[in-house]
């Protein structure tokens, strides 16, 4: 008898700060029928990785998803896999910054400080009038001003494909049942668009002036999409590379996951570029294997 594969998808792993699969099946209708409400009429939910003692700070993402999971569909009922595959994949930079870990981790590295100034969207890039065309996401800034120490740090979530999330509320704010249900529509992380085509062209605009200033560029992304990328060819200090990547992950524990440090890696930009591609020319001879080919299969060609 033939095997069918198991069907499974991507959906919701955290939403406003929550795992998914904590929440039980009303706190999921509830959040998705607000989903249908304006923008401006929603209830003002704090995010609780960016909100502190001293002050709330609102959930800025639409539709609330932190991150996506894959949800996997057995005799038993729907699951989330078991290890990398069930990993927790950022969907939101606002993510990475529970518990100030990742900027404590990043000053402690780079600036030898444990505790730094953290300044949001500083002006980088101008344009032909002077005014501002880019700009780095954070710069760290240790405490003690003089002499003047900071490195630029870029968070980078992943995009997805696939169905939108919209259908999902539809169907979660209708959705009678009690049982965690297969995620409705197919997508997936789309690391492709999140790497090559979003990171890697702002670190070849920034790194090297930021280079010839000494300075170093702080990636930090989790390690679904670290995994995604292509090898990169590591140096052996942090003073001989030009890009620093903080992999991190999350610790689930029952209803609650914990961001945590995985993995530091010290590249040069180049090798950085290697990897956000995440591949390797073919042969000369498999080219041109290819390119007759298709003037066999399309005489005409494609216009």
């Amino acid at each position: 008898m033939k095997r069918t594969q198991a069907r499974h998808t991507y959906g919701i792993g955290e939403w406003y700060g929550r795992l998914f699969t904590g929440l039980s099946s009303d706190e999921r209708r509830r959040l998705a029928r607000m989903q249908s409400q304006p923008r401006d009429k929603r209830r003002r939910i704090p995010c609780p990785f960016r909100s502190t003692p001293e002050g709330e700070v609102a959930c800025s993402k639409e539709g609330g998803v932190c991150s996506l999971r894959k949800y996997q569909e057995t005799r038993q009922g729907v699951i989330v896999p078991e290890g990398p595959e069930g990993n927790l994949c950022t969907t939101c930079p606002s993510r990475f910054h529970e518990g100030r870990m990742v900027f404590h981790w990043i000053a402690d590295t780079l600036l030898g400080c444990e505790d730094p100034i953290v300044l949001g969207e500083i002006d980088f890039l101008q344009g032909a009038e002077g005014e501002a065309v880019g700009r780095i996401d954070n710069i760290l800034v240790h405490p003690d001003l003089e002499p003047l120490r900071w490195c630029a740090l870029e968070m980078q979530a992943v995009y997805f494909s696939g169905a939108a999330m919209r259908s999902e509320y539809e169907h979660l704010s209708r959705s009678k049942a009690e049982a965690l249900e297969l995620p409705h529509g197919k997508r997936r992380p789309d690391y492709r668009s999140s790497g090559p085509k979003r990171l890697m062209p702002q670190l070849q605009i920034k790194v090297p002036t930021l280079r010839r200033w000494g300075q170093k560029m702080a990636i930090v992304v989790d390690e679904s999409f670290f995994a995604a990328m292509g090898d990169m060819e590591q140096v052996d200090d942090v003073s001989n590379g030009d890009i620093v990547w903080f992999v991190v992950g999350y610790d689930v524990t029952g209803t609650a996951a914990q961001i945590a440090a995985r993995e530091l890696v010290v590249t040069t930009l180049e090798s950085s570029v290697v990897g956000l591609t995440g591949g390797q020319p073919v042969s000369k001879e498999e080219f041109e294997a290819s390119i007759r080919e298709r003037v066999v299969r399309e005489p005409g060609g494609a216009e």
